[in-house]
């Protein structure tokens, strides 16, 4: 028997049926947890599940919503292009949650910004907020302002990449009362190297507390994938006398002086192999396979290289970076060239099967995000292909390897200057 009235709404309306592995995560969640699951794994929609079932005790089962007991206000905060593409306030209005309080069943008001305005809501008290896209690292005005935050509201955080040392986890920590500051935590479980220049971790201390701590609030969201990758590494050509020009005489043959510092080595190293126009070749064969593109590169010539695909193959061409953000061309065969920075989150795309890394990112996780965009739950696809072009020069293959071993390239350990 139902306690109260349920509301019937139209299916389209409707929040999604969870899958069983969603029911069992909800039952886990708590405030001050950290949702852990891979690109596509439905983490927001089971947030949102969480927030009207567990938070404010609402009524919600098989498509039949009802009235919650103990509503209380919304805040998301995101990366800016999920606030300006309103991915979340879609999410929220199949439960009839909206940023217009009077047409919110409940009568909630929804909040969502980026991470760059969270400092707006260090005052807020008594309200739900939502982390997405994990941001709180390091002891900045972000962290700062998430430790506020916490102290008056419940919260979950939601990532598909939480940490990949015991320090990203110090704010989650401190918001959930485990150690009363960053001080207290690196008192208790850092050991510095004394040998270097600036302060570097040698190792960590009482690692069995760490598992615990980081165990009672973390709760993976694993789920079975209908989809296939496909990952292939596609050899292209380089100019080998200027590249060697540069590794070996040290030479900046774009500049004609010697290169300075390790810094600008890398880039011109990668400059050389990246701008070479035999690249866009390669691109001209996978797009025989493959009409709908999405292709990611890294730097600004690059993208002027790759522009040129719009006369080559005769073809709509759009582009989001940090100066355009176009959407997705309407058409029936596309090149949709992201930049990792701009792009690798925060979007989906379940019109093509096909990424092609132009260029290798250093960052494994940043990689990551980027090859997730089209692996989503609802994709119609069952497989999908991820093809990276790199040459056989040392940049490249060492940036593979530290991918391939999901680290970050890091340039000093790749070269002595």
């Amino acid at each position: 028997m139902k306690m109260f009235p349920a509301l019937n709404l139209p299916r389209k309306m409707t929040p999604n049926k969870l899958y069983d592995h969603q029911l069992s995560v909800i039952s886990q969640l708590k405030t001050g947890s950290i949702l852990c699951g891979g690109v596509g794994s439905g983490k927001s929609l089971t947030s949102l599940y969480y927030f009207y079932t567990k938070e404010c005790n609402g009524y919600l089962y098989d498509g039949e919503m009802g009235p919650m007991l103990n509503p209380k206000d919304l805040f998301i905060i995101t990366t800016a292009r999920k606030r300006d593409s309103f991915e979340w306030e879609r999410e929220c209005a199949a439960f009839m949650i909206s940023s217009d309080r009077s047409c919110s069943y409940n009568n909630i008001k929804l909040t969502t910004d980026s991470w760059n305005n969270i400092g707006k809501y260090k005052d807020v008290k008594d309200a739900f907020f939502i982390f997405d896209e994990q941001r709180v690292v390091g002891s900045g005005s972000w962290v700062k302002s998430f430790l506020k935050i916490t102290k008056n509201n419940n919260w979950l955080l939601l990532s598909a990449t939480p940490g990949d040392t015991w320090m990203d986890y110090i704010p989650a920590f401190i918001a959930n009362g485990f150690y009363k500051n960053r001080t207290e935590f690196l008192r208790t479980h850092v050991v510095y190297n004394t040998f270097t220049k600036y302060p570097k971790v040698d190792h960590y201390v009482e690692c069995g507390r760490l598992i615990r701590l980081r165990n009672d609030i973390t709760v993976n969201m694993s789920y079975l994938k209908s989809t296939t990758a496909h990952p292939k590494n596609i050899t292209v050509p380089f100019d080998k006398e200027k590249f060697d020009t540069v590794a070996i005489k040290r030479w900046n043959p774009y500049e004609n002086r010697p290169v300075k510092d390790i810094g600008e080595l890398c880039h011109v190293m990668r400059k050389v192999v990246n701008s070479d126009t035999r690249r866009l070749d390669a691109i001209k064969e996978i797009f025989k396979e493959h009409d709908k593109l999405i292709v990611f590169y890294n730097f600004n010539y690059e993208l002027d290289l790759l522009k040129q695909l719009k006369d080559i193959l005769v073809v709509d061409v759009a582009e989001y970076n940090g100066h355009k953000h176009e959407p997705i061309p309407k058409a029936d065969k596309w090149i949709y060239l992201v930049q990792y920075i701009s792009g690798a989150e925060g979007w989906n795309c379940i019109e093509t099967n096909a990424i092609l890394f132009y260029s290798q990112n250093y960052s494994y996780r940043i990689m990551t995000q980027a090859a997730g965009r089209i692996d989503r739950i609802n994709t119609p696809f069952s497989d999908l292909y991820y093809y990276t072009l790199r040459s056989l020069s040392m940049i490249d293959m060492a940036i593979a390897k530290a991918i391939h071993n999901k680290k970050d390239f890091n340039e000093s350990k790749f070269v002595n200057f």
